[in-house]
């Protein structure tokens, strides 16, 4: 499994000119090989290249990879330990090759999402007490 990916910080600008040219229907050259941009393509290529361009590092996890854990917990950003714990508690399906665990990419990326989105919410909920309480401007 490739690790980040960091664009230089010099190279942001040049991004940003190549984004703002972005779009569907638009071909990228390559030499003589060229690809037209989808539509799918496009927001992909805009994910990855406005993070990189904000200096946000990037990885691109193949849903169906087969992850270890010391790779998925890389990704979350926890502790192997702490990701083994996850498993164990049902938080991401796994499954054993041998007597190491695998963890699809599809999966973990389910749970990121998921943990995100229970994040806003508590967000929200607590933003909403608090405006109740009076405890905010």
């Amino acid at each position: 499994m490739a690790g980040l990916v960091f664009a230089p910080p010099e190279a942001k600008e040049e991004i940003l000119l190549f984004l703002k040219n972005l779009a569907p229907g638009k071909r990228i050259h390559l030499g003589e090989v060229s690809l037209r941009v989808t539509p799918e393509l496009e927001h992909l290529l805009r994910q990855i290249l406005e993070s990189l361009a904000h200096g946000t590092p990037v990885r691109v996890v193949p849903l169906e990879a087969e992850l270890t854990t010391g790779e998925a917990a890389a990704i979350l950003g926890v502790s192997r330990p702490y990701l083994v714990r996850l498993l164990e508690e049902g938080a991401i399906p796994y499954h054993k090759v041998g007597t190491h665990r695998r963890i699809r990419g599809k999966d973990l990326l389910e749970y990121l999402e998921r943990s995100r989105r229970q994040g806003k919410d508590l967000v929200n909920q607590l933003t909403a007490e608090a405006q109740e309480l009076g405890l905010g401007y």
